[in-house]
């Protein structure tokens, strides 16, 4: 009975938070973290947290489809989870194989024309892994409506490192001038190319931190950043509505600064009102009455 009240009282909360965004980012990156510790607190093995939590991503892409978000990015594997004991990389492999398969041959993924790439190193997964990225992504290659990133064997800065060695070889062999090099340069450098860049990261699991998560996508955009408790398999639609509506308040926030300062700069620059000099013969104003405003008035006269 309990459950049920309390399942009734998420779902109404969730219509709120729903019915009240004016505005959703176009790119959310995902940090889907706690997988593990979700299998441990219910004495499983960790085998059982990622299977939760892949059935967590799923109901994330619904949402995104749902509210119209055009591109997701989850962190799947890091360059770090290679430091994981072999037999748990294994059965992550074992895993990513199956769901990349899964959803690529999804009814829901092709209805909803959701194109599945990966991004990283993938060079550096099992050939069984890369046969399925290899799946995915020739089987929505044509779809655009919802583009979905898996980041398989990636790092931030291993990625930008990649692209500096990159631009100093070109000028190195005289095809790049140091003074041409810009930010386009180095964005068209790097690995990764999103379609957008992030607006938006969403760490599950408590830990506030984003793990060098596409550090020039989300930095250079000063992404909003939505860190929350519950482990990514307990993560709930209503922690989704959360995740948007920090990012919703954080483009008003950045509206309203971008607002003061144009203010500013107007009024430095604009004249000075300088008095004009009292004209000869002028009427004297003594024992002439002079209506003094009303509190109100003086106050929108001078605002």
């Amino acid at each position: 009975m309990r459950s049920r009240i309390r399942a009734s009282l998420e779902s109404l909360y969730g219509r709120s938070l729903q019915a009240g965004l004016s505005e959703t980012p176009s790119h959310i990156a995902v940090i889907q973290d706690g997988n593990r510790r979700f299998a441990k607190v219910r004495g499983k093995d960790p085998s059982k947290g990622h299977q939760a939590g892949a059935e967590t991503t799923e109901q994330v892409l619904e949402w995104c489809d749902e509210l119209g978000i055009s591109e997701v990015t989850l962190y799947t594997f890091s360059t770090e989870n290679f430091k994981r004991p072999p037999d748990e990389q294994e059965e992550l492999f074992d895993l990513i194989e199956r769901k990349l398969k899964e959803f690529a041959d999804a009814d829901r993924i092709h209805e909803s024309e959701v194109r599945i790439r990966a991004i990283g190193e993938t060079d550096r997964l099992p050939k069984r892994v890369q046969d399925a990225v290899e799946y995915a992504d020739e089987q929505t290659k044509e779809y655009d409506n919802l583009v979905l990133n898996i980041a398989l064997a990636y790092g931030g800065r291993t990625e930008l490192l990649s692209a500096a060695k990159f631009i100093a070889k070109r000028v190195q062999e005289g095809k790049l001038k140091p003074e041409d090099i810009t930010t386009t340069t180095i964005a068209s450098a790097l690995e990764t190319k999103p379609r957008h860049d992030v607006d938006l990261i969403i760490r599950s699991g408590g830990d506030e931190r984003t793990s060098n998560f596409l550090p020039w996508q989300a930095n250079g955009n000063e992404a909003a950043v939505y860190f929350t408790a519950p482990y990514w398999p307990a993560f709930r639609k209503i922690d989704f509505l959360r995740g948007l509506r920090t990012y919703e308040q954080r483009e008003h926030q950045r509206h309203i600064s971008k607002l003061n300062r144009t203010r500013a700069i107007l009024s430095a620059v604009a004249p000075k009102n300088t008095p004009n000099k009292p004209q000869e013969n002028q009427p004297s104003t003594e024992n002439t009455k002079v209506d003094t405003p009303r509190t109100g008035e003086m106050q929108s006269q001078t605002s």
